[in-house]
């Protein structure tokens, strides 16, 4: 699990949490910090991502109980 405990108020170094492990943020090498920077990115696509896909199924399920309900004055085929 990945997690990144920053908060502004701190007067306290911004900690890295990996696998259960927490780590120095500032001490990190730059590879490791854009390493954590990119995960940061995805993290924050992903939940963007999510949240399209609720849109879309709300939205198809809104048109589901409108093509349902307009099917009612439709004779179905035998």
């Amino acid at each position: 699990m990945f997690s990144l405990d920053v908060t502004p108020q701190q007067q306290e170094p911004p900690v890295l949490t990996f696998e259960g492990k927490r780590y120095d943020l500032n001490s990190l090498p730059d590879d490791l910090k854009e390493l954590v920077r990119g995960m940061q990115v995805a993290d924050a696509q992903l939940r963007m991502h999510e949240d399209t896909l609720k849109v879309l199924a709300v939205g198809r399920q809104s048109m589901a109980m409108q093509l349902n309900e307009k099917l009612k004055a439709v004779a179905p085929l035998p």
